[in-house]
């Protein structure tokens, strides 16, 4: 085979190769940015009001969907107690992918956070938290490629019944990226 034909053979897989990532995933279509939600306490607010909180959608009526990652709550009284969140197996409700939504809390700053480790969280009990706390969540498997998304969370409030946080959801699947723009990670 000449020289030549075996380089006009060999330029498609170079160009691919130029392309690709190291992580083998599709680019990212999806910007990361940072946005605030609030939702209501499981047993201290009227049911019409949200309780649970998915990374792919949002504040969610647990009245209405199973389609959330935790619930917020207040153990013991609603003006003295202990603000929680809880992943959907701390309520029972199993996950039928390989990886169950969970919370794990972070020393960190959260403009420094910057990837979400794929383990070590906490998936099937109440996570306590305070005004202040940073934490990150990985949500069910919602991905068509089997994979959970990742997000990571201040808590700005809590008052009367409800939890007030700022949140980054990198929505794009198979990416851990935590940091506004388009994750490259």
């Amino acid at each position: 085979m000449s020289s030549l034909r075996r380089l006009i053979l060999l330029l498609p897989w170079a160009a691919l190769a130029a392309c690709s990532d190291s992580n083998s995933l599709a680019d990212p279509t999806e910007e990361n940015a940072v946005e605030e939600n609030t939702v209501g306490s499981l047993t201290d607010t009227p049911i019409t009001t949200a309780s649970g909180y998915s990374i792919a959608t949002g504040p969610i009526r647990i009245d209405q969907s199973a389609e959330f990652d935790f619930a917020f709550d207040i153990e013991g009284d609603a003006a003295t107690g202990q603000a929680v969140l809880l992943p959907r197996a701390a309520l029972g409700i199993t996950s039928t992918g390989s990886a169950d939504p969970g919370i794990q809390k972070s020393t960190e700053a959260f403009d420094n956070i910057d990837e979400a480790p794929s383990n070590g969280y906490i998936t099937d009990a109440a996570v306590p938290v305070a005004v202040g706390d940073r934490l990150l969540v990985r949500s069910r498997v919602i991905c068509s490629i089997g994979v959970p998304l990742y997000a990571k969370m201040e808590v700005l409030s809590i008052e009367d019944g409800s939890i007030q946080f700022k949140v980054l959801a990198d929505q794009n699947c198979g990416y851990r990226g935590l940091e506004p723009g388009f994750p490259d990670k």
